[in-house]
C-alpha cells in the first residue's frame, strides 16, 4: 500500500462510525463559533470598525492583513475576519466526524455539508456589505444569513444528542401550533430587530447611511411580536406543566426571552451604549438558537438503542 493510502486508512479507522463524544464536541462547536461570529460582527459595527480594512477580499490597497495606517478600526476588522478560518476548521472537523457513518446519518452529512457550502457564500456577502459602503439591508442580509446558520447549528447538535426525527408527534397538535406560531413571531422580531438597529446610529461606520426609518417608531413596531414571543412562550411553558412535557428547553427559551426584553427596554431608554446593543445582538442569537430547540422537541425522536447499532452498519461505508 502506497504511503498516501496507509495514511489514509489510519485516518479513516480514527474517525467515529457512528455518534460519540466528538462528534458532539465538534456539533457544539459549530454552534458556538456560529454565535460568537454573530457576537465579533457586532463588534465591529459598534465600534465603527465595518470599514476598518475598506476593501475585500483584501483588507486594504495591496494587502490582504491590516497595517498600522488602519489603526485599531483595522484590527478589529481584520480580526473578525479571521474568525471564519476558526469556523472553516470546526466545520471541516464537523463533517470529518460524520463522514465514515453517513449512510446511516444521513440527516447529520447534510447539515454539516450545508453549514461547509454557507462559509464562502457568507464570506461574500460580507465583503459585499464592505464594498456597498454598509448598506443597512446588505448588512441586514448577512446577519439573516448568519441566523439560519445558527438554526442549523442548532439542529446538528440537537440531532447529534437526541437521535434522528422521527415521524410521530411528541406533543397535542395545538402546542405544537402554539410553538410554531412562536417560532413565526421569533422570526418577524429578529427582522424587524435589523431594521430597527439599521435605523439607529450604530452603522460601523460614521459616513455610512441609515435606512431612513424612524428610530422611535420602528422601536415601537419591533417590541409588539417581542412581546408577542414572550406571552406564547409563558402559555407553553405553563402547558408543560399542565400536560407532563418536558419543560427545560421551554424555560430556556423563555429565560433567554426576559433577558432579552430586559436588555432591549434598558437599551432604548439609555440612549443605545454599545454594551448593551451587542449583548442584544447575541441574544437575538441565543433565541433563534433556543426557538429551533423547541421546534424540534415538537417531534419524536428515533431511538437508536432499539436498532441495529449505527456502528456496526457504519463500518461497511468507505
Amino acid at each position: 500500500m502506497k504511503p498516501l493510502g496507509r495514511l489514509w486508512s489510519t485516518v479513516w479507522s480514527w474517525l467515529p462510525s457512528g455518534v460519540d463524544r466528538r462528534v458532539v464536541v465538534v456539533a457544539w462547536a459549530s454552534l458556538v463559533c456560529q454565535i460568537v461570529l454573530v457576537g465579533t460582527g457586532g463588534l465591529v459595527r459598534l465600534t465603527g470598525s465595518g470599514l476598518g480594512c475598506p476593501t475585500w477580499p483584501q483588507c486594504g490597497d495591496g494587502s490582504f492583513v491590516t497595517t498600522p495606517a488602519m489603526g485599531y478600526h483595522g484590527v478589529i476588522e481584520f480580526g473578525n475576519r479571521m474568525l471564519t478560518f476558526v469556523l472553516v476548521i470546526v466545520v471541516i472537523a464537523a463533517f470529518l466526524s460524520i463522514l465514515r457513518f453517513r449512510k446511516v446519518r444521513r440527516d447529520l452529512f447534510w447539515l454539516t455539508f450545508i453549514q461547509g457550502m454557507s462559509i464562502p457564500f457568507q464570506a461574500v456577502l460580507g465583503g459585499i456589505s464592505v464594498l456597498a459602503k454598509l448598506n443597512p439591508y446588505v448588512v441586514g442580509s448577512h446577519f439573516i444569513v448568519s441566523m439560519i446558520l445558527v438554526r442549523i447549528a442548532t439542529t446538528l447538535v440537537y440531532r447529534v444528542t437526541h437521535g434522528p426525527r422521527g415521524t410521530s408527534a411528541a406533543t397535542p397538535a395545538w402546542f405544537a401550533n402554539v410553538a410554531r406560531v412562536t417560532a413565526v413571531f421569533v422570526a418577524i422580531t429578529v427582522v424587524l430587530g435589523i431594521l430597527t438597529t439599521g435605523a439607529g446610529p450604530h452603522a460601523g461606520d460614521a459616513h455610512t447611511h441609515r435606512n431612513g426609518l424612524d428610530p422611535r417608531v420602528i422601536e415601537v413596531v419591533h417590541a409588539v411580536p417581542a412581546f408577542a414571543v414572550f406571552g406564547l412562550t409563558i402559555l407553553l411553558v405553563i402547558a408543560t406543566y399542565r400536560l407532563g412535557l418536558p419543560r427545560r428547553l421551554v424555560t430556556m427559551l423563555l429565560a433567554v426571552e426576559v433577558a432579552q426584553i430586559a436588555v432591549g427596554l434598558i437599551q432604548a431608554n439609555t440612549g443605545l451604549p454599545s454594551l448593551l446593543v451587542g449583548a442584544h445582538l447575541v441574544l437575538a442569537a441565543l433565541l433563534v438558537s433556543a426557538m429551533t430547540a423547541v421546534g424540534h422537541t415538537l417531534q419524536s425522536d428515533v431511538d437508536l438503542t432499539a436498532a441495529p447499532a449505527d456502528a456496526a452498519a457504519a463500518a461497511a461505508v468507505r
